[in-house]
């Protein structure tokens, strides 16, 4: 029997017809299918502007924790709304054929208000306030949030001129309006009017059908799109616009991107074509020309006049730039590594026959293994392994991983049921939680535990301003108390460290996923709330 593809979508009635536009085109391909509405964040909070809430991928991060978890098997997406780079785990699958790109403005009364000082638009796009203010600089632009339904209702129950929305949303529900005026001179946000649909990287049966549905031409130029906003780094907290277009005479792809100061007193334009196969670095030009011309002091020119530090945060490892840079202005971080590792020299008689089982807990065991041998001298027939970013690091060093587990427990119960040979090799640090190698031997499984790496702690006195602190493992609590005390809010990467944490903290919060940007998103929303 066939599987049935569960199709995970936000419960608007928008992405309810493209979630049943996906089914559709799943049918006519022989594949059964059934809808599962979720809720997200951007639907929940709408009290807020967008880009006040600053977290990347707000209304698809819950269908990635669904997807990871299993509860869904694809998710179909507005592909505007998702971020540049996907959850580890998770892949775009397909692209639909684009459908209308431009922005509209839905009036209330008459165009009149064009020419006069006075005139009030609606948005919630900060691009769309943007550009509508550079173009309109006398104008007022005020916030509108919700639902497609309920932007046209709050539209006629207040005294404003108009409203722009996105033209594909109001045709596919069939909404638009006779008089709605096409905004041509608004370059839209990356895939405006796209349809994506992710899936899982392991799941090859959704990969597959998936692949039946993109649209190569839309695929291409929705990307070209993207890679602008990825390069400057933007998002739901800068006004960026972006369109790519194939002219089908010249087969060539046509670009313009544009980057505005929020209200919209400056702009930075771009213009630029490549052949179609030729396009490589036509965004990562085009990103180029805009920051050579001053884009990114523009930005963080905007970044400089947002709401000053009224909460600080301390992170436990040390983070990039980009990903301080999730956080609001009005949340200071700072940032030490509180574990620092020395990897040991692994004596070569453990490589001298082949090792049937091998279990890895980590991407330090992976990198302390590597730094004694080279791939060619390991031989490994069975690899075994805790969390996806371990197990994609063994698989592009080491070789193919025959299974992976969320956590150390039930990779033990796991191995318990599974091993036929009643002995693996465990390369672990001097620091290890006693879950894994006590339930393997209690079910007589032999444990020849390498020592590959030590943990060293090394904590630093934090001030007493910092109202929370982020913990990665748990001996990073483990340092942490070395020097610090207790009397603040303990943000956890997973349950392993909350379990630890909740021995010393009073106030323990969980990330939904088991990742620096979680954990982040899990600060802003604390802080926002």
């Amino acid at each position: 029997m066939q599987k049935t593809i569960r199709i995970g979508t936000r419960d608007s009635q928008l992405a309810l017809w493209q979630a049943n536009k996906v089914r559709k085109e799943l049918a006519e391909l022989g594949y059964e299918s059934e809808i599962v509405p979720i809720k997200s964040t951007g639907d929940i909070v709408l009290d807020k502007p967008l880009y006040e809430l600053g977290i990347t991928g707000i209304f698809t991060k819950n269908l990635d924790i669904a997807m990871l978890n299993g509860d869904i098997d694809i998710a179909v997406h507005s592909l505007k709304d998702v971020p540049t780079v996907l959850p580890e785990g998770i892949i775009q699958g397909a692209v639909l054929k684009r459908a209308n790109y431009t922005d509209l403005l839905v009036l209330k009364d008459t165009e009149e208000f064009f020419g006069q000082p006075g005139g009030v638009i609606a948005t919630g796009s900060l691009r769309r306030k943007a550009m509508w203010l550079n173009r309109y600089p006398t104008h007022k632009v005020v916030d509108l949030r919700g639902n497609v339904n309920t932007r046209l209702q709050k539209l006629e129950d207040n005294d404003w001129n108009g409203a722009v929305f996105a033209a594909a949303g109001l045709e596919r529900l069939g909404l638009r309006n006779k008089g709605a005026i096409p905004l041509t001179w608004m370059i839209p946000a990356p895939a405006q009017g796209a349809i994506m649909v992710a899936c899982l990287e392991k799941d090859q049966f959704a990969i597959d059908a998936c692949e039946q549905l993109n649209h190569y031409e839309t695929q291409v130029c929705v990307g070209i799109e993207r890679e602008f906003l990825n390069q400057l780094e933007g998002g739901c907290t800068a006004p960026i616009g972006a369109l790519a277009y194939v002219d089908e005479k010249t087969e060539e792809i046509n670009f313009k991107g544009i980057l505005l100061k929020k209200d919209g007193s400056k702009k930075i334009t771009v213009t630029k074509t490549a052949k179609m196969g030729r396009h490589r670095f036509l965004a990562k030009d085009c990103a180029d020309y805009v920051i050579n011309r001053g884009g990114k002091e523009m930005m963080l020119a905007d970044m400089e006049g947002e709401s000053p530090v009224s909460q600080k945060v301390y992170s436990t490892k040390k983070l990039s730039e980009a990903q301080k840079k999730v956080l609001p202005n009005s949340i200071g971080i700072e940032d030490s590594d509180f574990i620092k590792i020395r990897f040991n020299r692994i004596p070569p008689k453990v490589m001298k026959n082949e090792l049937e089982n091998v279990i890895i807990t980590s991407q330090n065991g992976v990198e302390a293994i590597l730094n004694s041998f080279t791939k060619d001298e390991l031989n490994f027939k069975n690899i075994y392994c805790v969390g996806r970013r371990t197990k994609k690091l063994i698989e592009n060093r080491i070789g193919k991983v025959t299974h992976v587990a969320k956590n150390a427990k039930k990779l033990a119960e796991y191995l318990s049921k599974e091993l036929e040979n009643k002995e693996v090799t465990y390369f672990c640090s001097d620091v290890r939680l006693d879950i894994l190698p006590a339930y393997l031997q209690t079910h007589e499984i032999i444990v020849n535990e390498v020592e590959a790496y030590k943990t060293m702690l090394s904590p630093d006195k934090i001030d007493d301003s910092v109202s929370g602190v982020l913990f990665y493992s748990p001996s990073g609590i483990e340092s942490y108390l070395k020097e610090n005390n207790t009397e603040k809010i303990a943000f956890c990467i997973g349950e392993t460290t909350a379990k630890e944490a909740r021995k010393h903290f009073d106030n323990v919060q969980v990330a939904n996923l088991p990742s620096v940007d979680s954990v982040l998103e899990l600060v802003m929303n604390h802080f926002n709330s």
